[in-house]
This record gives C-alpha cells, structure tokens and sequence, in this order.
C-alpha cells in the first residue's frame, strides 16, 4: 500500500486507546492533578458514560491564569469546552485532519457507533505518518500568503490526485478528498482577499457553493457553481463593497486554475448575488414555474452549502424552500421527473449503447447515463424528507434511517453511484495524463470485460431507481 493512502485508513487502527477522563463536577484542580500526574495535556470529560467535553492546557490558560480566578473555586464545568469535537472510528483517517484543520483545533475524541468513548486522535499522531502527504498539503494551504502560492497549490492537488488515482484508494474517499481540498483553498483565497484588501467588509453574508460543489463530490474538471447571500440589513455602501469583493474573488479564483462556469454561475455575477429577502422571490419564482430551465437550476440551487460567513443565512434559505415545496409539489415533482428523462444506454439483452459518430465515437457520457439520474433522484428524496445535508452517500444513508429507502435497495444504488463516479474520475485522470481536456465520456473498449460488466449492472440499478422515482411521486400524474 502507497505510503499516501495512510489517509484513507479507519481511524481506529491509529488513534490511542488509553483516554484519561474526568466529571464536569470533578473539581479542577483534581483534574490538574491528574493532568500533572500523567503528563498530557488534556482530559477527556465524561457525563453519563458519554464523551460530553475536553479540559486542556490552553483552556486553563485563558480561563482560569489569565482572568487571575482561584482554580480552587472551579469545577472542570466551569472551563472545559463543550460540545465536544467527536469523529468515528471507522472514518477515514484524512477526515479526522481536515476537521481539525477547519475547526483549528489539535485534538479529536473518537467515538464507536454507539456514541461510546472509543479513543483519542491528535494532529501529533498524524503529523508521524508522513511529512509529504494531503496532510502536508493542507498544512502549506492554511501558511498560503499569495494567489501565486495558492496556483501552485492547486496544481499540487491536481498532481495528487493523478498519484492516489488508481491505488485502491475508496472513490468515495477520493471525491471528500478533492472537495476538501478544494474547500481548504477557496477558503484560504477569502481570507487572503479581506485581510489584504477588503478589512471594512461586513461580515453579515455568507458564501455559498452548489452543484456537485456544494455535496462534496467534485472530480477533477468541476468548474464553479458559487453565489452570494447577504442580510437585509447591509446598506447600499456595504453591498458596494460585497460586490467589489466578489468580483476580485471570482477572477482569483479562475487565476489559480478553477475554470469558471460556462452558465455564469457565480458570485461575481449580480443574478448570483442577493439579499436574503431577493434569492426568497428569486426561489418563489423557481418553485411556482417549474419550467425545465427553473427546475435545472433550483435542483442545482438546492444543493446550496455555505463554504464561508453565516450559515444561518442558507439555514433560512433552505427552510423556505422546504416550505414552499410542502405546500406546492409541482416543482418537486417536475424535478423527480426530470432525472427520468436521462434514459441510460442499454439496448437490447443489456447491450450498452455508445455515440455512433462524431468526436465521441464509441463512447459513454457517464454523468448523462447514469450519475446524474441518482443525485438528482437522491435530491428530490431528500429534498421532500428535510435529508438534504451533506452529499449523495450522506442523504442515501440518512433516507434509510428515515424509511424512505430499503437497505438492499440502497446498497444497490451506493454500487452504482460509486462505479459510475469511479469511472468518470478515472476518464479525467487519463485525459490530464494524455494532455487532453477533461470531460465525461469514457470509451467504452478500454474497459476490460468485469468493468463492463459492472458498467452495465450499474445502468440496470440506474433504470430500477428511476421505476422507483416515478412511483414513488406518482409522476404518472403530471402533464406531459
């Protein structure tokens, strides 16, 4: 196994066992004691055999030395950090480093599927297994002082991809990564951008990614889909200044290497950039005509996630549209149709259907015959189940424990997702490695004879899936 793919390991065969805890109630310095005692500096708080806190060095620091309290008066309660950062043991060892780095914190408590004390995982641990890994890279986005430097960046993302690609690294795994990653510079642009230039921007907006961005599942030819929500309350100067703001960040943002997207979806653009009160009629209009343009682009919409500023801004964007959606299922409806009219290539006893001519002769458009019918479907499933965290995987598994999918059916439909995205990602690899540009057709005869054979049982679950759909919202009801 590749030194790199380390990082795609369970964090239970990495993080420590042993965990020295304490009660809220414990006094503090009992704890201090027992911090001394051990020489850590930490202390996992426990309340009902549950993880509940962490008292450490810098909290007793800032809470207790500096503001001079006597330590004899205080409980552990009265200085820990609560609620607690917990992660899985059996997620991914590179999950447990990006947390860490966007919560800036060093330390996570690991938890078992029953929410159990499991151990504790610290970025000491991992900092061990490698200096020149994604860990290495997210440590030199974070000390990023230029766009130059963030350029050569993303190009090293790039370049790790290529590596880790094909290594036996999870797909699912793959795509957190590049998202993260992503994530990790967009981020790193922001702060860059209002520290050096833009001091005086207000902080009362919030900037939101969509599309495959917006769930977490981007390859390596995603362009942009981003945009813009700012409060009511920003005066005609403040929004000047946002729109000054966002200008700059998008051409950065092309600079370093994100191509822009083709539709103009992005924050720079004024249609992308709202108040809240605008993008809610703006919405209104999307969801009381759901003409195939406006259903394309609120199914896009709705996969909106604040990459930076006040979440509670797309928190109140999302529950109005859930709102309206509840009491008006056309667009709902018209989008879960939709994701039928993408009918997979199979023809005849299973035949898989490939361009007949032109420049893709011979090939398969994967987001088209099969990728998009699942996170679309997926979508309106969660959408109509208020699931809509997270990504494709994430509101699969959150629609089984809500009854809405059956186990085998859901497995199903996760093989297929994952092969389907697998080989779009691999279709990219090769055509950055061949000096071609990237795109989502696959020819069909470099696949050996087991990947056909995936290929076409994915297709088949794609065509099960959309039986489901249509039954599932009735769509035998709409208009054509």
């Amino acid at each position: 196994m590749a030194e790199e793919n380390q990082f795609f390991r369970p964090i239970r065969d990495f993080c420590q066992r042993e965990v020295i805890t304490c009660r809220p109630e414990d006094s503090l310095v009992a704890a201090v004691g027992r911090m001394r005692e051990r020489n850590i500096s930490s202390l996992v708080v426990v309340r009902d055999e549950r993880p509940h806190g962490i008292l450490t060095d810098r909290d007793l620091r800032n809470k207790v030395v500096a503001p001079g309290l006597d330590p004899s008066t205080l409980s552990v309660a009265a200085v820990m950090n609560a609620p607690l950062a917990v992660i899985g043991e059996d997620d991914v060892l590179y999950e447990a480093l990006y947390r860490m780095s966007r919560l800036k914190i060093h330390r996570l408590v690991v938890v078992d599927s029953a929410g159990g004390l499991a151990g504790i995982i610290t970025d000491t641990d991992i900092l061990r297994l490698q200096a020149h890994s994604p860990h290495q890279l997210v440590l030199d986005i974070e000390k990023a002082n230029s766009i130059d430097a963030l350029r050569h960046l993303h190009e090293r993302i790039q370049k790790l991809v290529l590596h880790l690609a094909g290594t036996g690294v999870a797909i699912r795994d793959m795509v957190k990564l590049i998202a993260n990653l992503n994530d990790q510079v967009l981020i790193r642009l922001i702060h860059l951008l209002r520290n050096e230039k833009y001091p005086d921007l207000s902080a009362d907006f919030a900037f939101v990614v969509m599309g495959s961005e917006g769930r977490g599942e981007q390859t390596l030819s995603t362009d942009q889909d981003n945009a813009i929500i700012y409060d009511d309350a920003l005066d005609s100067a403040q929004v000047a200044r946002l729109v000054a703001f966002s200008q700059e960040l998008i051409d950065a943002l092309i600079s370093i290497g994100v191509p822009p997207c083709p539709g103009g979806i992005m924050a720079k653009n004024p249609q992308w950039r709202r108040s809240l009160s605008g993008w809610k009629v703006e919405l209104n209009r999307w969801l009381s005509t759901p003409t195939p343009d406006n259903v394309m682009t609120g199914s896009m919409f709705m996969d909106l996630r604040a990459l930076y500023g006040r979440a509670d801004l797309v928190d109140s964007l999302r529950e109005h549209a859930f709102r309206h959606m509840s009491q008006d299922q056309g667009f709902l409806m018209r989008m879960a149709q939709n994701m039928t009219n993408f009918h997979p290539p199979l023809g005849w006893f299973g035949r898989i259907k490939v361009e007949k001519s032109g420049p893709q002769r011979g090939k398969v458009d994967v987001k088209k015959a099969g990728i998009f019918a699942i996170t679309d479907g997926v979508k309106a499933l969660a959408i109509k189940a208020r699931k809509l965290d997270g990504s494709t995987h994430d509101r699969i598994e959150a629609l089984v424990a809500d009854g809405v999918l059956k186990d085998d059916a859901a497995a199903d439909l996760r093989a297929a997702f994952d092969f389907l995205v697998l080989m779009r990602l691999r279709g990219h690899v090769e055509a950055l490695r061949a000096g071609r540009e990237p795109s989502n057709y696959i020819a069909l005869d470099q696949l050996n004879a087991m990947e056909q054979g995936e290929f076409r049982l994915a297709l088949e679950g794609v065509v099960k899936f959309q039986a489901f759909i249509k039954h599932h919202f009735s769509l035998h009801l709409l208009r054509h």
